[in-house]
């Protein structure tokens, strides 16, 4: 199904995760000083939220979603806003592992660097550097 706008994420045989996929992917296309991305990714962490609450395999989902959010509020300026989100999505994948924890400990170093918290950016990016890339296939 070709996505023309945010309605198509509430059109009737889209699911869940489609709906908040689709809500992520308009999220960052939008403006940057519009509030309707911020919005759209507002919901997705709702949605993603109460996906996750239901089934746990739906945790990296929220993760994401919230790194999306962190990441608008960041591109605004509004690093504060964007600690608490961004350290939740760290929270999150610390038991995932992997390339979620590397993104989130990464978006979190950002938000740290933005509010002039050098020292606890380097120590976030080192946490994302000691972790080990994925085997081969």
């Amino acid at each position: 199904m070709t996505r023309n706008s945010p309605d198509d994420a509430t059109r009737r045989g889209t699911s869940d995760v489609e709906a908040i996929e689709g809500l992520l992917a308009y999220a960052q296309t939008g403006s940057r000083w519009g509030g309707a991305a911020l919005r759209r990714a507002r919901d997705a962490v709702a949605r993603s939220r109460a996906l996750a609450e239901e089934s746990p395999e739906h945790t990296a989902l929220l993760a994401r979603s919230l790194r999306t959010m962190a990441a608008l509020l960041l591109k605004r300026g509004r690093a504060v806003e964007a600690l608490p989100v961004a350290q939740e999505a760290a929270a999150l994948t610390r038991a995932m592992g992997g390339a979620p924890l590397v993104a989130s400990l990464m978006r979190l170093a950002e938000v740290y660097e933005a509010l002039h918290r050098y020292s606890e950016a380097a120590a976030a990016m080192a946490e994302a550097d000691r972790i080990p890339p994925p085997e081969a296939p």
